[in-house]
């Protein structure tokens, strides 16, 4: 009889594995595209707000069964965690503000890994595709605005 035990065991441990990763995948082409872009966040970081934020309810899935209030909780916390980390990719300079695509993706990213960890798969697919390609579509359309001085001069030349 232990085996059957043993074997709900490493099912549940099979479906944690597939789910983990399938939010690592969904991650893995916006941080392709931060990292071929040279930003503050990219192969590394993406993947890993994904997989924490469907560690985090996956986790939460034993404790809070069938309560939707503490899901919603446990949701709210990762929001504001993945906003926090967001925050720290925006850099904010004299004349201009960077970093706000690369925060915006990594909610967006935490948003998928939450997405995958309560099973709703078709809105992670949705959400990773429309982020990637508003990442790499959007750019082709931005207007990249030169940093000046005080008196108009380029910055660089200030410095």
């Amino acid at each position: 009889m232990d085996w059957i035990v043993d074997l709900g065991f490493h099912m549940n441990l099979l479906r944690h594995l597939v789910v983990l990763l399938l939010a690592y995948v969904l991650a893995l082409p916006i941080a392709w595209d931060r990292e071929r872009n040279e930003r503050s966040a990219g192969l590394r970081t993406f993947p890993l707000v994904a997989i924490a934020a469907c560690g985090f309810i996956q986790a939460a899935e034993t404790v809070t069964k069938e309560n939707a209030e503490a899901t919603a909780r446990i949701v709210e916390g990762i929001i504001n965690g993945v906003g926090f980390i967001g925050g720290g990719a925006i850099l904010v300079g004299k004349a201009s503000i960077r970093g706000t695509a690369t925060a915006a993706s990594l909610w967006a990213t935490g948003a998928i890994g939450a997405a995958v960890g309560l099973g709703a798969y078709e809105t992670a697919v949705v959400l990773s595709i429309a982020t990637f390609v508003t990442l790499r579509v959007m750019t082709n359309f931005k207007v990249e605005k030169k940093e000046t001085g005080p008196e108009g001069t380029p910055a660089s030349e200030k410095d």
